[in-house]
């Protein structure tokens, strides 16, 4: 798989949204936070390589283990969401509290959200979810983005 950085599709929030975001999920407010919380903002589906080096467009003195341990909490206050599809590093989105999928290249590797096929969240309906209580449910779709659909195939 060639590796690219994933694509920015998103605008960053300002940061007294990022503030009262972190505020809101009982998080103090510090600068590692608003850093790496701008960072993933910023770059969707991002590993904790490409948020480092984001965060440290704004904070040059954050650490990888900093970004580890924000990448952690925000994730268990649940304002980032980590994915892992096959075959790849951990990747991060802020895109959270709705129930979408994944869209990932097997050629460039870009990930790409896609929503559910049928509405609110169908494929929460497990055909048999055996007395689970399901609230999240992950499907990946795998196939070639249309940039590498494009390109010219070189051997």
């Amino acid at each position: 798989m060639r590796s690219r950085k994933p694509r920015i599709v998103s605008r960053v929030p300002a940061t007294s949204e990022l503030e009262r975001r972190l505020r809101g999920a009982l998080l103090r407010v510090t600068a590692p936070r608003l850093a790496v919380l701008a960072a993933v903002e910023a770059h969707p589906h991002a590993d904790t390589d490409s948020i480092l080096s984001s965060a440290r467009g704004s904070l040059p003195a954050v650490s990888h283990q900093a970004v580890y341990d924000v990448l952690r909490a925000l994730t268990a206050a649940g304002l980032v969401r980590r994915i892992q599809p096959s075959g790849s590093v951990a990747r991060y989105e802020s895109r959270v509290g709705d129930n979408h999928h994944h869209l990932v290249c097997r050629s460039c590797g870009t990930i790409a959200d896609v929503d559910c096929a049928l509405g609110a969240a169908p494929c929460l309906t497990a055909s048999d979810d055996r007395g689970y209580l399901v609230d999240q449910a992950e499907v990946t779709y795998w196939g070639v983005c249309p940039e590498c659909a494009a390109a010219p195939v070189t051997t």
